[in-house]
């Protein structure tokens, strides 16, 4: 084998490794995504019970109840539609009803979201954008004058 054959081997060698690496990160990462969905948006699209997604919306009034240990269900709700959810897990101080909230995980077989995480907001004025803005956009949540 000549140098220029070695070199080029070697050339090749790496960049066979960068685009295994590349696409194992790909990959990878592509797993972990979980799409952001309303209530309404559901509704449209029908999902697999195996796709992970994020649920956001209010929790809706009326709908909470704890029940033995860490289980609490609740529904989350864009004003027009709601979707069951059940959580079991100590939940963030700040969760309450009417309040934003941004849930993740799957949909079982009877349809209810089976949440391994919730998000409340953390502050007066916050809200997730993306809740925020489907909400707005409906003409269910304004922000506060001097905001």
């Amino acid at each position: 084998m000549t140098r220029k054959q070695k070199r080029l081997t070697v050339i090749g060698a790496g960049m066979a490794f960068i685009a295994l690496a590349a696409a194992l990160t790909f990959y990878a990462l592509g797993q972990q995504t979980s799409y952001f969905y309303m209530p309404a948006d559901l509704l449209a699209k029908p999902l697999s019970q195996d796709e992970r997604i994020r649920l956001g919306g209010l929790v809706q009034e009326g709908s909470v109840v704890r029940n033995e240990g860490t289980e609490t269900r609740f529904a989350v709700s864009d004003s027009e539609n709601a979707v069951e959810v059940v959580y079991t897990g100590i939940l963030p101080d700040l969760f309450r009803e009417n309040q934003g909230v941004v849930t993740e995980g799957r949909f079982r077989e009877d349809g209810v979201f089976v949440a391994d995480t919730v998000l409340a907001k953390h502050d007066e004025t916050y809200m997730p954008r993306e809740v925020a803005d489907r909400l707005k956009e409906q003409g269910v949540w304004q922000e506060e004058e001097g905001n």
